[in-house]
């Protein structure tokens, strides 16, 4: 990366700063750093997993949403900025928000923003390679910012991008290093056919070990979350960490949870919220040393919450063009809900509906998926927390609304036991019922997406038992008892299948049979899941739709009393008594109300 040049009125401040140091502690600065200071304040503003979020609207919901934006960011880097900071970003940008509408354009609005803003730092994260190694390429060439990808290489051995670089604030040496998860290539094993991605912990040391003399500061941008995913050595900044304490920081990222500075190892790690909701502050007290190097002295990080901050007037003008498409894109009418919402109201407020019982939201779309595939069961899971359609008018947005990722179908063939084992992974979403529990609580380490409700079944899962042994009374429609060794085909997202169902990991133990992958990307020719979603409303329904449950299943086992758990839905509504709020976003309230707690009012 080019070096800027400073300014004279900058070059004298400095050299005023460096003659006191010398005045007040007898050393004079080495040739080398001669009208420098003798103490910074690295400043790093960082930013991750903003997906598709440009200006505070949410276009899958069709309404304002300032809970944070790349927008309400850049007033907060505006008015935080100094000349000695470096504004980073670890991944997740293009995916979301309907920001796939603008893939072939010849800026995306997200990289349109960042170059705005000026960022000095990109790390693309594991939903950059949803759309295909051309895609990621093609936003790659857009950035102005430097772009490091040290694990991720070509057929022909060649990295995608650079694995770190230095970069001078002053005549500080900064080091960055950036890296993807590897797990890249469970969920997008087929756009990665040929590519090689290597593990980040091997990587960084060979880095390390190449330029730690060179620097004076280390920095490591990560899109990965602190733990590992699937038990993978390196796919977590925890083992990075302890593998490699020279890191100063290491930006973390991929876990959608606010992490204002945790040290691991030594290592301070910071990670931010979804959607812009967040943006991580870092200070790197630095001193120069007698040889003219410079050595960090304090470290100090927090969260900046964005809602606080009014979007950028000038940024906004700037994506103007790109809202007013994805605005207009998502009204789109497909056609008509007939005789009800999709789904009823939240009893519990953040306990989503379609997590607690059937409703015609999940049936739909596994109603689609199966006459698609012409399996005899399908999965699905809630895309959304606040997933819902409306009676009246169908748009382009409330698909969006219902069906938030850009999975693909795939038809995999499977039998009675294998399938008995996926419900139960999926049952271990909820905390087992404890006597005296008035509301239900869920794992929390497992994110909402990762349950699944099941067509083509029917069955109950029995709360009081402890996860593995909670899937009971499955039978198929005609109520015929699933045997192991039944065998038929069933319907699921690409996702699903490659991290879950194809492989020996959450679900299947080393050795077992797996199901078999019978055909991938389904109807490609229409498009994802949600593309199949508006052609079936519109083509096998002539546009006509109605909300449909079939109660196939339900939960039992939480032997409540009736009045004492409305008490508690009472309370909760009337806002004197709280369910906990977990760290991650992306999972349910793990600690139940219970008796106890309504026993006061």
């Amino acid at each position: 990366m080019k070096e800027k040049m400073i300014s004279r009125r900058t070059f004298l401040r400095a050299a005023g700063v460096a003659a006191t140091a010398t005045a007040i502690t007898g050393l004079a600065p080495s040739a080398s750093a001669c009208f420098w200071p003798f103490e910074m304040d690295l400043q790093i503003l960082a930013s991750s997993d903003t997906h598709g979020k440009f200006d505070p609207w949410d276009y899958a919901a069709n309404k304002a949403d300032a809970s944070g934006s790349v927008a309400q960011q850049a007033t907060a880097i505006k008015q935080l900025r100094t000349l000695n900071t470096l504004v980073i970003d670890a991944g997740d940008n293009i995916q979301g928000n309907s920001s796939q509408l603008f893939l072939n354009d010849d800026v995306h609005p997200m990289i349109a923003a960042q170059n705005a803003i000026g960022y000095d730092i990109w790390v693309p994260g594991n939903h950059e390679y949803n759309y295909g190694m051309d895609t990621i390429k093609k936003v790659i060439g857009e950035q102005k910012a430097k772009v490091l990808t040290g694990n991720v290489y070509s057929p022909e051995g060649t990295p995608l991008a650079d694995g770190y670089t230095i970069v001078r604030k002053m005549d500080v040496k900064i080091g960055i290093i950036g890296m993807v998860t590897p797990n890249i290539t469970r969920w997008d094993a087929v756009n990665l056919t040929g590519w090689n991605v290597t593990n980040p912990v091997d990587e960084c040391r060979k880095i390390i070990d190449q330029i730690k003399d060179k620097v004076d500061v280390l920095i490591g941008v990560m899109h990965m979350d602190t733990e590992n995913e699937y038990g993978v050595y390196g796919s977590g900044v925890t083992d990075l960490a302890n593998a490699c304490p020279e890191f100063n920081v290491i930006i973390a990222a991929h876990g959608h949870k606010e992490i204002p500075g945790q040290e691991i190892n030594g290592v301070l790690v910071v990670e931010n919220k979804s959607a812009g909701a967040t943006l991580s502050e870092i200070h790197l007290k630095l001193q120069r040393q007698t040889n003219g190097s410079w050595q960090v002295k304090g470290r100090s990080s927090e969260s900046i919450q964005v809602k606080d901050y009014e979007a950028d007037p000038k940024l906004v003008a700037l994506l103007a063009p790109y809202d007013e498409r994805a605005k207009a894109d998502a009204v789109v009418p497909i056609g008509t809900l007939q005789g009800g919402n999709m789904a009823p109201d939240n009893e519990i407020e953040n306990i989503p509906s379609p997590m607690i019982q059937d409703t015609a939201l999940l049936d739909f779309i596994n109603e689609v998926q199966m006459y698609y595939t012409g399996a005899q069961v399908s999965a699905t899971a809630m895309t959304s927390m606040t997933g819902q359609m409306k009676e009246g008018t169908i748009r382009k947005c409330d698909l969006t609304s219902i069906y938030t990722y850009e999975n693909t179908l795939y038809k995999l063939q499977m039998n009675g036991a294998q399938l008995r084992d996926y419900m139960e992974w999926s049952a271990a979403f909820f905390k087992t019922w404890q006597p005296g529990d008035v509301t239900i609580a869920f794992d929390p380490s497992t994110r909402y997406y990762l349950y699944d409700a099941f067509a083509g079944v029917n069955y109950d899962i029995d709360l009081s038992q402890q996860p593995g042994n909670r899937i009971r009374n499955l039978t198929w429609p005609d109520g015929r008892p699933v045997q192991d060794s039944d065998s038929f085909v069933i319907a699921v997202n690409n996702y699903r299948a490659t991290t879950q169902l194809l492989i020996a990991a959450d679900i299947f133990a080393p050795g077992e049979a797996l199901p078999q992958l019978l055909e991938m990307d389904v109807r490609g020719d229409i498009g994802g899941i949600r593309e199949l979603l508006g052609d079936y409303i519109q083509n096998v329904k002539g546009g006509v739709i109605h909300p449909n449950v079939d109660n196939n299943w339900k939960l039992m086992g939480n032997n409540w009393s009736a009045a004492s758990h409305d008490k508690a839905v009472t309370l909760l509504r009337e806002g004197k008594l709280a369910l906990s709020e977990n760290q991650d976003t992306r999972t349910l309230p793990s600690k139940a109300i219970t008796e106890a707690d309504i026993a006061a009012f």
